[in-house]
């Protein structure tokens, strides 16, 4: 533990008002679930043990609204595009698929752009038709905004490229092979 004090949360800030008792129990809970943070071996933490699985209502074969083509895109998307993929694949978030491997599921991705920033999106509407809704939605904003006012603390926490943090079923990544125009 104190490895994970003098290296991994060498950068942290805690609030000076923190009791010593209140701060000991912040870093115990930040360590047991330290694997979700970057280190220098893991440059994008993983959130482990509530991998997402998405359940379809469509029996093999997938429609052919499932098996859609890549979007044209320009040379500056292109350009955009090899960044990203390159990026996502060296964290290990991306991968070719093979040559012997069936993919019945294809979204195609776009670049947008936002404030001279290129972002990669996947376009998973046809996908969103056939997917069994989750009993358990996403919160409203202002219900968590309720909830929190009543916190005593509240944490903030650098996100970049939380989304990729979250571990998918095997199952559910053969239904999230994106189709880029590279």
């Amino acid at each position: 533990m104190d490895f994970f004090i003098t290296e991994q949360l060498k950068e942290a800030e805690f609030n000076h008002e923190l009791t010593v008792k209140i701060k000991e129990k912040l870093i115990e809970l930040l360590f047991k679930y330290k694997n979700a943070f970057e280190t220098d071996k893991e440059p994008l933490g993983a959130i482990i043990g509530n991998e997402v699985d998405i359940i379809l209502n469509v029996e093999k074969l997938y429609p052919p609204l499932l098996r859609r083509p890549a979007y044209p895109a320009s040379p500056r998307a292109r350009e955009a595009f090899h960044v990203h993929i390159k990026e996502l694949m060296d964290l290990g978030v991306l991968r070719n698929v093979g040559n012997n491997e069936q993919v019945e599921v294809t979204t195609p991705v776009i670049i947008t752009w936002h404030n001279g920033k290129s972002r990669m999106l996947g376009d998973f509407r046809a996908l969103n038709t056939y997917t069994i809704p989750d009993r358990y939605a996403i919160p409203r904003i202002n219900e968590r905004l309720t909830q929190l006012s009543q916190a005593k603390f509240s944490t903030a926490m650098d996100a970049l490229k939380g989304f990729h943090q979250n571990a998918l079923t095997k199952k559910f990544q053969e239904t999230t092979m994106d189709n880029s125009p590279l």
